[in-house]
């Protein structure tokens, strides 16, 4: 139950160390990336629910910057033919790690969805929101948030590492269909770290590392599954990915959430979680006597 709770919050805090030296923002900046094809009253509509600062850089994402970095990663049907999803981005201090939070309308991709995508792809130290005036999947989103750092940054995100960073989301999106986010979350965490740190040079070694990790938290993964996750960190693998940092920011991350439960305020929602669930099993008995 601690490893699961562990898990858990590692997506919750969300405290990641930063490398990321900012060439044009500066903390407190703010960019707003909207969807190409909201109609006027759903863009101030977004921008009041963003509390957007008067002096925010604002920009747009298109439907055909989706397809460019999704095409060939997710069915056409799932992209659809209009970006709506948006984003704000606001800088923060170095170190300060990732904030995502998405509203009610973003139905498909979730926040530690976009975060691991974003570690991935570079982009740190941020408070950024996601949102959009009706039901979505949020994959406009990402492509948002990456298209508005390299524009606030001056930093330019291979091309390469852009579509892996939306396969990924996509690959945990499927995944945590199917397991839980968490657990999808958790997978690809511990494939990351252990990547990192054996940095294998074959395809079978990426598949050696995925398998020994599904295994070893009994998730039972199918055949189909696991192909998916070796395509996608066997990719990974070739790329010019900082490793170690990633590897530093998952176990940043981890320590974070193992001294949480460790603490009183921890220990405190262990108890008043044990207390929920224990009503809800006696709910539940009741039903049936």
């Amino acid at each position: 139950m601690k490893n699961r709770f562990i898990s858990i919050l590692i997506v919750a805090a969300i405290i990641i160390s930063s490398t990321v030296v900012y060439a044009d923002s500066a903390v407190g900046d703010v960019i707003i990336a909207l969807g190409a094809d909201l109609i006027e009253s759903q863009k101030e509509a977004i921008l009041e629910e963003f509390d957007s600062p008067k002096d925010a850089k604002i920009i747009v994402t298109t439907n055909a910057e989706e397809h460019e970095y999704l095409g060939g990663i997710v069915p056409s049907s799932k992209i659809g033919s209009k970006a709506i999803s948006s984003i704000m981005i606001t800088y923060t201090e170095k170190g300060s790690g990732l904030n995502v939070k998405t509203s009610d309308n973003i139905n498909y991709i979730t926040e530690e969805n976009y975060i691991s995508a974003l570690i991935t792809a570079g982009v740190e130290d941020a408070d950024i929101k996601i949102t959009s005036p009706v039901s979505a999947t949020g994959t406009a989103a990402l492509t948002g948030i990456i298209k508005a750092y390299e524009i606030s940054t001056g930093v330019t995100i291979d091309d390469d590492v852009k579509k892996i960073a939306n396969y990924e989301m996509i690959t945990i999106a499927e995944l945590g269909e199917i397991i839980g986010d968490e657990e999808a979350t958790d997978i690809i965490n511990r494939i990351k770290q252990e990547i990192a740190n054996k940095r294998p040079n074959t395809t079978q070694g990426v598949r050696d590392i995925v398998v020994n990790i599904a295994n070893s938290i009994n998730t039972n993964l199918t055949d189909e599954q696991i192909e998916k996750l070796v395509s996608l960190f066997d990719k990974m693998k070739d790329l010019d990915i900082d490793w170690n940092q990633v590897a530093n920011q998952v176990q940043d991350i981890a320590e974070k959430a193992s001294e949480f439960l460790s603490s009183e305020e921890g220990q405190g929602f262990l108890e008043n979680l044990k207390i929920f669930l224990n009503k809800l099993i006696d709910w539940i008995a009741s039903l049936f006597s």
